[in-house]
């Protein structure tokens, strides 16, 4: 077992990152001040704060057993050692200078160059979204469940009832807040799950409810989650249309027939294509799409074909995602992160980076999660000025970001820094019972009474 005894400070979680990215799982034991991982080898480290070191130390100390950990393995990470979901935070604060992230955190030049492009232009974003509200709908269901995924949604095929209840409740919350909502949002974002699992009538009626509460206007970035191709119809599209959304994505994931079976998606690679051509012909002219790198049942050659696939359709964004253990999820931790067999996926994920640069499309947001392979991370691609402004603002501590509808979350940012959120509850059958708590809750949290002259 390794032990890692913590002496002068008190960062177990940063150190419990660093382990986990080298050796897996680890525990705290605050009682002996040290971070164990059962996984390990059989040795003790010492993990000591150094108060001549120029970085903060609960930075340092993460340098400095990375450092350590990279010796006694060989290894050495994409990111180094940094673990945070934002390294474009860390790439501003060293004034875009990727020399700065290889120098100080054992950043991989490419990764370093990667972060501080994507920062410039992340912070030309947030700049813009700081100064007016933005607006979160939650949709919590899907066809079915992805078999990577643990997001708290109901499987629609067993809920079908539900649904239009649900809808009711997303507008009566939206009807309590409608009084006081008197400024039009820079951003509207409806997500989920897969919104696009409404029924036509249903989804017309909530994408009216809320195009009329939060008052849509030319300038508003209307973004739909529409997802999965076999939830999207022509009559779906013609109503997100007639109420002014701008952009929606459709995320195949992958465009390989086996690999959506066996992930238990519903659809083929060729009804992507048709939705997609589906959506051109409806008038969408901003369309994302996602994939996932590192599928358990896919090569890195695989993955690569699903890119260059989507890169021929041209759509405006590009997504690349990189397979992660979700607590929750059927894959196991072994499945996601024991790539034998599927060959070098962070070679793939740079030749990807490339073909898409090479077919003009920009880094304009990224964050990363935990139990990835190498640490690696998920970056949204654009071509110029088609760029989504609401994923940079959800993400951004400085952004308001005001939702509805059940376990979505609002968030307040104030000026000296702070932020608070503010949980609608998960459970949905709670939520449709108490929708109009949720719209009082929002309002007193945003302070929208004497926000809107009430």
């Amino acid at each position: 077992m390794l032990k890692i005894i913590l002496e002068g400070h008190d960062n177990y979680y940063g150190i419990g990152d660093v382990v986990r990215l080298f050796y897996g799982p680890c525990r705290e034991d605050r009682e002996n001040n040290a971070v164990l991982c059962d996984l390990g080898p059989d040795m003790t480290l010492i993990s000591a704060a150094d108060a001549s070191c120029s970085l903060p130390i609960n930075r340092q100390v993460k340098r400095d057993l990375y450092e350590k950990l990279a010796q006694i393995t060989g290894i050495s990470l994409p990111w180094g050692c940094l673990t945070g979901i934002r390294p474009t935070i860390v790439a501003q604060e060293e004034g875009f200078d990727p020399d700065a992230l290889v120098s100080k955190y054992f950043v991989r030049e490419d990764k370093a160059r990667l972060a501080c492009d994507t920062a410039r232009l992340e912070s030309e974003i947030a700049r813009s979204a700081r100064e007016k509200l933005n607006v979160y709908a939650g949709v919590p269901f899907c066809p079915g469940r992805c078999e990577y995924c643990s997001f708290i949604a109901q499987d629609a095929t067993h809920h079908l009832n539900r649904l239009h209840d649900y809808a009711g409740a997303m507008i009566t919350e939206m009807n309590e807040l409608a009084p006081f909502i008197n400024e039009t949002p820079g951003t509207i974002y409806m997500g989920g799950g897969t919104p696009t699992v409404f029924d036509e009538e249903d989804m017309r009626a909530v994408l009216e409810c809320i195009a009329k509460t939060f008052r849509a206007g030319e300038g508003t970035e209307f973004t739909v989650e529409a997802g999965r191709p076999d939830t999207i119809t022509e009559g779906k599209l013609i109503a997100m249309r007639d109420n002014k959304v701008s952009r929606i994505c459709i995320n195949p994931q992958t465009m390989r027939d086996e690999t959506l079976r066996m992930i238990n998606r519903r659809h083929t690679a060729d009804d992507v294509v048709k939705t997609f051509e589906l959506a051109r012909r409806t008038g969408f002219d901003v369309i994302n799409m996602d994939l996932i790198a590192g599928l358990k049942y896919e090569t890195a050659d695989d993955f690569l074909y699903s890119v260059k696939t989507l890169a021929d359709l041209d759509p405006e964004n590009i997504t690349i995602h990189t397979l992660y253990k979700k607590r929750r999820a059927g894959m196991s931790r072994e499945d996601v992160l024991n790539a034998e067999g599927r060959g070098d996926v962070d070679k793939a994920v740079r030749e990807a980076y490339e073909l898409l640069t090479a077919r003009g499309y920009v880094p304009y947001y990224m964050y990363r999660q935990k139990d990835t392979e190498l640490g690696l991370e998920n970056t949204g691609f654009c071509k110029p000025g088609t760029h989504n402004i609401y994923n940079v603002a959800m993400m951004s501590y400085e952004c308001d970001v005001l939702s509805v509808g059940a376990g979505a979350m609002s968030k307040r940012a104030f000026k000296d820094g702070r932020y608070e959120r503010c949980p609608n509850v998960k459970d949905v059958s709670l939520y449709m019972n108490e929708c109009e708590k949720s719209a009082e809750k929002k309002i007193s949290f945003f302070d929208l009474r004497r926000r809107n002259g009430h």
